[in-house]
């Protein structure tokens, strides 16, 4: 589980700003903020399901699978499923706020 921001994700700094907001582009590596929520859901769901691999191996007691690795494991899906949990809540604050806002 990979949360870090890529270079395509990073601020944008100084003509590249104006020109991005001038004519915004479709590019391949252009991710935007779509593209990095979904590749950071798509992590999380990744780590969760090798978690519950590793856990159903285990408990099929197989020899090629520590404890220690499964839980490591279960540590890293639960920690990036709770950083998931604190953008999904900061994001419906920030739609709630920007929809009370008087006009």
């Amino acid at each position: 589980m990979d949360l870090r921001i890529s270079s395509a994700t990073a601020p944008l700094t100084g003509a590249g700003l104006t020109r991005r907001a001038a004519a915004p582009q479709n590019d391949a590596n252009d991710v935007g903020f779509s593209g990095a929520l979904k590749g950071a859901l798509q992590s999380v769901s990744a780590a969760q399901n090798r978690a519950g691999d590793l856990q159903q191996e285990v408990q099929m007691e197989n020899p090629s699978v520590s404890l220690e690795e499964t839980m490591v494991a279960i540590q890293k899906a639960q920690i990036g499923f709770q950083a998931t949990l604190h953008v999904r809540n900061r994001m419906v604050q920030a739609y709630t706020d920007i929809m009370n806002m008087q006009v």
